[in-house]
């Protein structure tokens, strides 16, 4: 029994750190643009796809550091020919349109990459379990884990500690204010765009030599990440990553129970906290309102 709810456990980190990578890139761009990013998912995708095709020419390592920057690239790219058109309108316009997109992508997934799941090549080293006793928990579980906890405390130092990140926090909440101080806020979005299609991508990557290659891969993750934005309280990058972790484990531990209400529970709490406390978690009163 004790392996078992250290299996869930275990699962509902990784889970929990997917989720998290997801929220936090969804985050970013929802509270400085006020973009809902319904493409998100297919830009984890697509990081996914880069990192398999340049794996056989740059290796496993190579292919994990240039495929979420190519992801980051594509999204600039977005940012600038698409999303701009709509900042400043009725959200419902960014909605429809990563809708359309998320669907463009994942069918231009479908044609280079086939329909077909595709696997991922690990090195040797990190297929291997830890210990014969804890057989599920092999090293790139670890390492999965590691990299997140290190692009968490990465991005917040990036946010608290550089003149970028400042203006970004800044843009959050006042992004006139920032704009009259003489900051480029095109600029500005379009860098922080980026940053979220990164996480995006780098959880791609992850997710990849996790469950394999699909062009719907990023939609199971999707939902979960909006509920972890709410739960955790919009316009929070530290309740999206709390709530990120709540809903991952949450999700896991019901399996120990009950399995078919593993997801159900996701959105229990997401009603719940709707119920308690509508701004989230740790979110601002008021925000988006």
């Amino acid at each position: 029994m004790t392996q078992v709810i250290l299996f869930n456990v275990t699962n509902g980190l990784i889970i929990g750190a997917f989720y998290v990578l997801m929220a936090l890139g969804l985050s970013l761009i929802l509270n400085l643009s006020n973009v809902i990013n319904f493409a998100h998912g297919n830009f984890l995708a697509l990081g996914g796809y880069l990192a398999y095709t340049l794996s056989p020419t740059l290796g496993y390592w190579g292919a994990l550091l240039i495929s979420p920057l190519l992801t980051a690239l594509i999204g600039v790219v977005v940012e600038r020919t698409m999303i701009r058109r709509i900042y400043n309108r009725d959200p419902v316009y960014s909605l429809l349109l990563t809708f359309g997109l998320a669907f463009v992508i994942q069918d231009a997934s479908r044609y280079i990459w086939g329909p077909n799941g595709l696997p991922m090549g690990l090195p040797a080293m990190l297929g291997q379990p830890i210990t014969e006793n804890l057989f599920f928990i092999t090293w790139y579980r670890i390492f999965m884990v590691s990299i997140v906890i290190v692009t968490v405390v990465g991005l917040f130092a990036f946010l608290r500690y550089t003149r970028v990140g400042l203006r970004i926090r800044a843009g959050t909440l006042d992004l006139e204010t920032v704009a009259t101080l003489g900051v480029n806020v095109r600029n500005l979005r379009t860098f922080n765009f980026a940053v979220g299609c990164l996480l995006a991508g780098l959880s791609g990557v992850l997710a990849a030599g996790q469950i394999g290659l699909n062009p719907n891969m990023g939609d199971d993750l999707l939902m979960p990440s909006f509920i972890a934005i709410i739960v955790g309280g919009a316009g929070s990058l530290i309740g999206t990553l709390f709530g990120g972790l709540l809903i991952g484990m949450a999700a896991a531990l019901t399996t120990v129970v009950y399995p078919a209400a593993s997801e159900a529970v996701i959105y229990g709490i997401l009603m719940l906290v709707l119920l308690i406390r509508p701004r989230g978690l740790l979110g601002e009163e008021g925000m988006f309102s």
